[in-house]
């Protein structure tokens, strides 16, 4: 099969691999009709993870299932299902209490496993033209009738929807309150869609991408350009100067300032500033244990400099971590079938797999434009 493999930092290349097959019983096989490349992705590709050379990358999937193992017994050929990002076994602790993110058996010594990223177990990315499933009754969602016409919606379930959605659970948005996002890129658009959702009376969306700030309009958001101002000014300006109800990080380690210039801790303390006192931050920004590659000595041991002062004065909380999508999926397309949820609304580029190394390139950059890929294995190459 043809699969976007990791060579190394910014090199990716279309290449044949052993097709993916049925290892256990309890496996399926899917046919992949989409998959993203996602903002964490580009850790990867950037050199700055311990991805291994010869993986598969991809862990945003949808497909039609082709095969399904001797175990398998509500998964059927011919399903249309979507792919949290997260594997789950479906019978430890923490998936039976929900916490599929931290499934403490599919990544022995770590809680929580995924497709195609670097220390979260050996399994395949699905940027491939087909994927093993492991555990494929628990992990497979099954998509309602309208799964291929809306498929660009479908496929958001697999991570940045309910990843977005999860950075206001953890901030514990409710009806009624101000919300200040830091990051425009597809979690943060997300995260900003499902404020309105909950029903915040105002969404503030931080970035200095005017494509992406665009977009956060379009959602009902109010953009805040950080390269021309203050962002922690304007959100006060706009919450007469008590600071928003609820944060989001949703942008994650790689943060930067308006020159550019990296500081892994310049949205979290503009956070603890742009949030009331007794407010509540969520953070779905990826940080990471270690980042040796990184300029910050403090960094490189995945820690930061923390305005915890000023968070215990405020009396604000914070909660953290990946999504745990089999929380939020089945809700979510839920309310994609009946059309109070178009996540697909942010996708800027459909191509064909084929077309992946380029696109990880534009993706990488931030040129403009470029807000959500969507690759489609079936699609042929445009000329």
């Amino acid at each position: 099969m043809k699969a976007l493999v990791y060579f190394g930092p910014r090199d990716v290349r279309v290449v044949e691999m052993p097709d993916a097959k049925i290892e256990q019983p309890t496996d399926v096989l899917v046919k992949i009709t989409t998959t993203n490349i996602c903002g964490s992705d580009l850790h990867m590709y950037e050199g700055r993870t311990d991805m291994e050379v010869g993986r598969i990358l991809g862990h945003e999937n949808m497909g039609r299932v082709v095969e399904v193992g001797k175990a398998v017994t509500h998964i059927k050929v011919g399903d249309m299902v979507c792919l949290p990002f997260n594997i789950g076994c479906g019978h430890c602790q923490n998936c039976e209490s929900g916490l599929t993110g931290f499934c403490l058996t599919m990544n022995p010594g770590t809680a929580g496993a995924a497709y195609g990223f670097a220390g979260m177990g050996p399994y395949s990315g699905g940027q491939a033209e087909y994927l093993r499933v492991p555990h494929g009754d628990f992990n497979c969602l099954k998509l309602p009738e309208d799964a291929i016409e809306k498929e660009n919606d479908y496929v958001m379930l697999s991570d940045i929807f309910p990843t977005g959605y999860h950075a206001t659970e953890l901030a514990g948005v409710k009806p009624g309150d101000s919300v200040v996002i830091y990051g425009a890129g597809p979690v943060g658009l997300m995260a900003a869609h499902s404020a309105s959702i909950k029903g915040a009376s105002k969404i503030m969306v931080v970035d200095n991408h005017p494509d992406r700030l665009k977009l956060a309009e379009e959602l009902g958001a109010i953009a805040i350009d950080f390269s021309k101002g203050s962002a922690v000014e304007q959100v006060l300006e706009l919450t007469d100067g008590a600071g928003a109800d609820r944060g989001c990080e949703c942008v994650g380690y790689q943060c930067c300032d308006k020159h550019g210039k990296e500081h892994s801790n310049i949205t979290m303390n503009e956070l603890v500033q742009a949030v009331k006192a007794t407010g509540s931050i969520g953070v779905v920004g990826v940080f990471v244990p270690k980042d040796p590659k990184s300029k910050e000595e403090l960094q490189k041991e995945g820690h930061m400099d923390f305005d915890f002062g000023q968070f215990w004065m405020k009396g604000q909380r914070i909660a953290t971590g990946q999504a745990n999508v089999k929380s939020y999926n089945r809700q979510l397309s839920t309310l994609i079938s009946a059309g109070k949820a178009r996540p697909s609304l942010i996708v800027s580029h459909e191509l064909s797999l084929d077309e992946a190394p380029n696109a990880y390139k534009h993706f990488d950059e931030r040129d403009n434009g470029w807000t959500k890929v969507l690759l489609k294995p079936e699609m042929i190459k445009a000329k």
